[in-house]
């Protein structure tokens, strides 16, 4: 009887699925119809802000060949229970406020033709729909993208472009940690022996790993753009699967990713990243790049 009804269960199951793929596959299509005919393309995204930026690579690529809108959408709701009291953004995966600070970065790229607040345009890509694809959210999550559009973007090279250098940040080690995904193993007090510390994202995170380095001092970037501007200036960039981390993947700046061993998420691409699980590699990759 038990067999009779998990056969049936199994049955709805493969029959839900089934549909979904045929979705999936529908839309798939038309995003490949879309680029091959439209000369100009709309995108849509809603945050968060990591994932935004993640997007980039695959806009820079088409935009080769193709105008490229970005039109954000704020104020989406995540709909998952007990996640605001992590997040920055609350129950949102981007808030007004967080979009202001993000115009100035994404504006300043010459590859995006507009960026605006999405207000019911008319949209060809929904960079959202990555969420819905049959994943395992384990793979480099900047690699989403490619396979929702079957556009292969070059990672190793920079995609956040146009920042200037700030020569008053260009001895600095910078640092953005966010409270989830930490890595308990990972000690950060050796790094009080080093001068010119700096941290650039929450206060409530500077104030959790100032605990580690008494030295490490605090600054509030104006928008997202200055900080961009920071990382890119730094002799180093230091920090675990947050927004900081995103900014210097994109830009190629030096830059150590703390692993969450649970979530990995995010690897390094290209030149001057690298990743770290144990407290030895840590202290060895900074002495390293600082001799350098």
């Amino acid at each position: 009887m038990f067999s009779f009804i998990s056969k049936i269960q199994n049955k709805k199951k493969q029959e839900k699925r089934n549909k979904l793929d045929l979705k999936i596959n529908l839309y798939i299509e038309k995003i490949s119809e879309k680029l091959k005919i439209n000369k100009e393309i709309n995108f849509v995204h809603s945050g968060h802000l990591g994932d935004l930026i993640n997007s980039l690579p695959v806009i820079k690529e088409i935009s080769k060949n193709t105008k490229c809108n970005l039109f954000v959408n704020i104020n989406k709701k995540i709909g998952v229970s007990g996640y605001s009291q992590y997040h920055p953004s609350k129950e949102f995966f981007l808030t007004k406020n967080s979009y202001e600070k993000l115009f100035p970065l994404l504006n300043s790229q010459n590859y995006l033709s507009r960026v605006e607040v999405y207000k019911e345009q008319k949209i060809d890509i929904d960079l959202d729909y990555f969420r819905e694809l049959p994943l395992n959210f384990n793979i480099d999550s900047v690699r989403w993208y490619a396979h929702l559009t079957g556009v292969t973007p070059e990672l190793s090279s920079p995609y956040l472009l146009n920042i200037k250098i700030n020569e008053k940040y260009k001895n600095k080690i910078v640092f953005m940690r966010s409270l989830r995904r930490q890595n308990n193993q990972i000690n950060f007090r050796f790094l009080e022996k080093y001068r010119n510390l700096i941290f650039i994202g929450l206060e409530k995170e500077f104030i959790d790993l100032k605990k580690q380095i008494s030295n490490l001092e605090f600054y509030d970037c104006a928008d997202f753009l200055e900080m961009a501007e920071i990382i890119k200036s730094s002799r180093l960039f230091i920090g675990n699967l947050s927004f900081g981390y995103t900014i210097a993947e994109a830009l190629k700046t030096p830059r150590l990713l703390e692993s969450y061993l649970d979530f990995p998420l995010v690897y390094p691409n290209g030149l001057n990243g690298r990743e770290f699980y144990f407290q030895a590699h840590f202290e060895k990759f900074v002495k390293e790049i600082i001799k350098n």
